[in-house]
């Protein structure tokens, strides 16, 4: 092997990690303006809290009920709903105004299972909460899953600057995101697609 082909084999190598790193503190340093959604504070039925990463949408949706947004909570995700609703309840929050709903595994899922609860409370305006470069994705499955309830983005913070978030392992969710939004897009067009083909087929 030539002195240049083990050069090489070294500087390939590096240059890859070094471009990779680069854009990965490029997608985290866009992550708020290309991923989060804010909208300003309003009046809603209810508060709908995402499960997922707990403490930090626990407290910003205590927040919200303690400054009289909405009267009922709704806390929707496997794992942790449990935690946030005794969370909130720490912050303040009345636990009879919390309702849980701990089947969902995925946004998909939140917004699917909490579309029968806030129909049964006839809610017409809600406040949607999650982390903030989750709040694009989770909006837009929201709206397109109950298309009569206004929703109001009102994200949880991010905890850290973009370099820090870099060497966090929050860092690695926020740059998944990336891949999901679009993906929960194209599947969405596909699933709507499938619904009109059934439809058109029954009504001929």
């Amino acid at each position: 092997m030539t002195r240049r082909a083990r050069a090489l084999l070294w500087v390939l190598p590096l240059l890859f990690v070094s471009v990779s790193f680069c854009v990965y503190l490029a997608a985290l340093a866009g992550a708020d303006r290309l991923l989060s959604v804010r909208d300003p504070v309003a009046k809603a039925d209810i508060i709908v809290v995402l499960g997922g990463d707990g403490p930090p949408r626990a407290a910003r949706a205590a927040a919200l009920w303690n400054e009289g947004v909405a009267p009922r909570v709704l806390v929707s995700g496997d794992g942790d709903c449990n935690y946030i609703r005794r969370a909130m309840i720490e912050r303040g929050v009345d636990g009879d105004a919390i309702e849980v709903e701990c089947l969902s595994r995925n946004t998909r899922e939140n917004a699917a299972f909490s579309g029968p609860i806030l129909k049964r409370h006839n809610v017409r305006e809600a406040v949607l909460v999650t982390s903030w470069f989750h709040s694009r994705r989770a909006l837009a499955t929201f709206a397109a899953s109950s298309s009569d309830i206004r929703w109001m983005s009102v994200p949880a913070e991010p905890p850290m600057s973009s370099l820090a978030l870099a060497f966090d392992t929050l860092g690695i969710q926020i740059f998944k995101e990336y891949i999901k939004l679009p993906w929960y897009d194209l599947s969405s067009f596909v699933l709507a697609l499938m619904d009109q083909t059934t439809a058109a087929r029954e009504g001929s």
